[in-house]
């Protein structure tokens, strides 16, 4: 048997070694054409803001590959062959494959501005990427931050952490307003401008301003200029659905496979950011750009190519982060609507946070240690937690396994509820039942 894995993130890592628990003897082929293999996307902020080495964004060593016992071949795949099992790699020639994986990840949506192609204008989207940042970062005094989301803030955050002066570009007045609301957005906007950056509310670029090829500033729509050497952007990420579409196989706004990972053609799966993934329980197939996921997702791909059949059931959505120097844990469902800073979803980020039913809002807070619940009938539906992380793992628990909060519904929706204390007794009291009961 021959497994054939494109893609080197960690949905392909987690599917290898699947593969590798269930089918001892199987040839795994890896095939992958980042130059660096297989590295932490998430830490490319710490290692922007100078807190990692780009040593340490690499989560395994020679040994750990080889305890795998496969192939890594380095190239690019330029098309698929459903109907032979084959895949065409370049300077490599044709692959034959019994079961292979689509594990292909997502890229930077491009941003569309006239002058987007001078030298200057620069994207997070992987580790050369932000080599690129922080070697120019040391000879630009000021840059402009266009976007929204997770990275458009790693990016205004690794760019001060390197002593660059920089401006921040939303088109409206508030910051990722699909997921936060009106008061945690202007937490972290307080925050950015406590450390000097200059927010634009209200700003689009109309065009990036060059001389002999690099970028010296940005002309506003409404006529402002403002002088830089660097412009960064994250205005969302598309999953790399091409090699798919040109297979023939069913594409929506990425791969769509069922809940065993399969996709519309034999012994073809997808997981990681590049799949839309079925999710029973909500009946929607749903993007999700989380390590976590990508992750599950690979690994359930692999049992499923090796014969041991597993559906991937979708859990809430889960996320720590730090926004603005501020750890936010984000899970389940939070928000709804778009973003006028993104084009579709960004990296870090999930459909389902923004599939918002009914629910009522319980929040409390003071400065910078908020907490907002959204609480259903009998049941938490989500919950973002800023600064102090206390009841991080309670909520994720609740929310993950469907705790009935039916005892305390109403003493969370009571006015100026203590709803951090609330659900401390709570789940303390619930533990102990539900250890007694095992």
């Amino acid at each position: 048997m021959r497994y054939v894995i494109i893609g080197m993130g960690v949905a392909g890592i987690a599917a290898a070694e699947a593969i590798r628990r269930q089918d001892s003897t199987g040839e795994i082929v890896l095939v992958g054409d980042d130059p660096h293999g297989f590295y932490s996307r998430p830490g490319l902020a710490y290692y922007l803001s100078g807190e990692l080495s780009d040593r340490q964004l690499f989560p395994y060593a020679a040994q750990d590959f080889h305890k795998l016992n496969l192939r890594y071949v380095k190239g690019r795949v330029t098309r698929i062959y459903p109907v032979e099992h084959q895949v065409d790699v370049d300077r490599h020639g044709r692959l034959d494959y019994d079961r292979l994986l689509l594990a292909v990840g997502s890229t930077a949506v491009r941003l569309n501005t006239p002058g987007a192609d001078l030298e200057g204008v620069v994207k997070l989207d992987h580790l050369d990427d932000a080599r690129r940042i922080v070697k120019m970062a040391r000879r630009a005094k000021t840059a402009v931050v266009i976007g929204g989301g997770i990275t458009a803030l790693e990016l205004v955050e690794g760019l001060v952490a390197r002593g660059v002066r920089v401006h921040y570009f939303l088109r409206g007045e508030c910051y990722w307003r699909s997921v936060l609301d009106e008061e945690e957005s202007q937490v972290i906007l307080q925050r950015l401008q406590d450390d000097g950056v200059r927010i634009h509310f209200c700003t689009e670029a109309a065009e990036i301003l060059g001389k002999r090829g690099r970028v010296v500033g940005v002309r506003t729509a409404d006529g402002r200029q403002i002088k830089c050497k660097l412009v960064a952007f994250a205005i969302g990420i598309r999953p790399r659905t091409e090699l798919a579409q040109a297979a023939g196989l069913d594409v929506e706004r990425g791969i769509l496979v069922n809940e065993y990972l399969q996709t519309s053609a034999a012994d073809i799966y997808a997981a990681g950011d590049a799949a839309q993934v079925f999710d029973p329980l909500s009946g929607r197939s749903i993007l999700d750009s989380l390590w976590g996921p990508a992750r599950d997702q690979g690994y359930a791909a692999g049992l499923n190519m090796a014969g041991q059949q597993t559906a991937y059931v979708k859990s809430a959505p889960f996320n720590v982060t730090r926004l603005a120097g501020l750890t936010t844990t984000i899970i389940g469902t939070v928000g709804r609507g778009q973003d006028e800073d993104l084009l579709g979803i960004a990296r870090g980020d999930s459909e389902t946070w923004r599939q918002l039913p009914d629910a009522i809002v319980a929040q409390s807070g003071f400065d910078v240690n908020r907490l907002r619940l959204l609480v259903g009938e009998k049941r938490l539906l989500g919950a973002i937690v800023m600064g102090d992380q206390t009841l991080s793992m309670p909520l994720q628990k609740m929310i993950l396994t469907g705790v009935d909060i039916t005892p305390i519904r109403s003493k969370l929706l009571a006015p100026n509820a203590p709803i951090a204390d609330v659900i401390a007794d709570y789940w303390t009291q619930w533990r102990k039942e539900h250890a007694s009961q095992q």
